[in-house]
């Protein structure tokens, strides 16, 4: 009895483990039932990365480029809507609006570059292909994330730039200059010329002219010097800003404008429209490649041409590069002073040569000295600005041609930068110091009641 006892109230280790296994077994499936639950928080960033991705997949956006705007938004915001619903995304209906209008944005905007286009403080945008972009911010470059799905992709961008003014770019023509719709500068080339993929520049156009005040606030220039070119353009001396690419020539062009009087007719010459100027009375003309036969090209000697039977007070050359130099220092001699120009040199004097050397390109078979001649009577100051190696832009040095001795341009510096040291972060240090020469324009500015301190043209002080 006693055995048969002891059997019953205390089971042997072998009977154990089936007692206890059994009725524990469902607990551990109650514990996953939570597990697969989505976290609350969406991560947006990744959900418009890939849905761009897929709509850039599955749509013909040539068809919808054929679409107008409010047919292609109710589109967009369908396919926005069916991507929230098979990824399960806990979206609202607000939500789901922002993004669908985020989306539109980049699709008939400039695709992945649309955001670097609103940031103020990017002055150019650089595509290196579709896997490489930089941007340049306060005269530094930096690469940034953003990327194109491949290079099909980046050209579709860039032939919406080119269509929207006219201009194609093709394996025919794998070069073109364009503008967008707020401005900026576009330089686009591709196949065959181009290896690793298409290349595309944008200098950003600025939404507010910088003026001469703001200038002088970021340390481009002092004021005398400012005060100086303000009253030089008013009395109508023709001035050429030279400079390297990305000095700063045509935003100091727009600057200087700005002492035009409001009552004079302007007609400006561009390769690809980007001049701000602030004047009521202004013709604008830019010009025009060849078409896919070869013909229909418009060059800047023409416009220029045809610019003086316009009746101009001034005609403003965004760049002189080339033929058109003779045509631009004809008019600066018959009637049409205080033109102005700008000019890729990297000093005054190499300024001068290059202008030689363009009115030479025009076919004209002049002697150098007669050359030389025109140049001399024509132009009157050359304004060098550089930009520095902390990436600063700076008014460097206002030069006065005043006249020929032999065959020589005679030419003195009024006002220059002088750099006194740099900064082991790069940063450059200088004063700005007249020469002590006194400008023969200034005769002109006191003839036209346009004073200035003439102390400023002292060498011993800094300015």
């Amino acid at each position: 009895m006693i055995s048969r006892f002891r059997a019953r109230s205390a089971p042997s280790e072998a009977q154990t483990p089936a007692t206890v296994v059994e009725p524990a077994m469902p607990t551990p499936v109650i514990e996953l039932i939570p597990a697969p639950a989505a976290p609350p928080e969406v991560d947006m960033l990744d959900i418009k990365l890939r849905l761009h991705s897929r709509l850039i997949d599955e749509i013909d956006l040539s068809k919808l480029d054929r679409l107008d705007e409010a047919d292609l938004r109710r589109h967009v915001r369908l396919l926005v809507g069916d991507f929230a619903k098979s990824e399960r995304l806990a979206l609202n209906s607000l939500e789901l609006d922002e993004l669908a209008s985020s989306i539109f944005d980049e699709m008939v905007g400039l695709g992945p570059i649309e955001p670097l286009l609103k940031d103020d403080s990017i002055a150019d945008i650089l595509i290196n292909g579709p896997w490489q972009v930089y941007v340049e911010r306060r005269g530094e470059l930096e690469l940034t994330p953003i990327r194109f799905r491949d290079n099909d992709h980046l050209l579709r961008i860039v032939n919406r730039i080119v269509a929207a003014v006219g201009r194609r770019i093709d394996e025919s023509s794998p070069m073109v200059d364009a503008r967008l719709a707020d401005g900026s500068r576009v330089n686009a080339a591709i196949a065959p010329i181009t290896v690793d993929g298409a290349a595309v520049s944008i200098r950003k156009f600025s939404k507010k002219p910088m003026g001469l005040d703001r200038l002088v606030e970021v340390g481009a220039m002092p004021p005398c010097v400012a005060e100086f070119l303000h009253g030089a353009i008013r009395a109508r001396s023709s001035t050429v800003i030279s400079g390297g690419t990305g000095s700063g020539k045509t935003t100091l062009l727009n600057a200087l404008s700005s002492a035009i009087s409001h009552g004079e007719r302007l007609i400006t010459i561009e390769d690809a429209c980007e001049l701000q100027l602030q004047q009521p009375h202004v013709v604008r003309m830019e010009t025009r490649p060849p078409n896919i036969e070869g013909k229909g090209e418009i060059r800047q000697r023409e416009l220029v041409k045809n610019a003086l039977r316009m009746r101009p007070d001034r005609v403003i050359l965004g760049e002189v590069r080339g033929e058109e130099a003779f045509d631009m220092l004809q008019a600066m001699n018959t009637g049409h002073e205080g033109s102005m120009a700008t000019i890729h040199a990297n000093t005054p004097r190499d300024a001068i040569t290059r202008l030689e050397q363009m009115v030479a390109m025009s076919g004209m078979k002049l002697p150098a000295d007669s050359i030389r001649g025109q140049i001399a009577s024509a132009v009157n100051l050359i304004v060098q600005v550089s930009r520095l190696s902390d990436g600063k832009r700076r008014l460097m040095s206002v030069s006065e041609i005043t006249g020929m001795e032999g065959q020589v341009v005679q030419m003195q510096e009024i006002f220059a930068f002088r750099r006194t040291h740099t900064d082991p972060d790069g940063t450059v240090h200088g004063e700005f110091r007249a020469s002590g020469l006194r400008p023969k324009c200034l005769d002109e500015m006191i003839r036209r009641g346009i004073t200035y301190d003439t102390e400023n043209f002292n060498p011993v002080r800094v300015l």
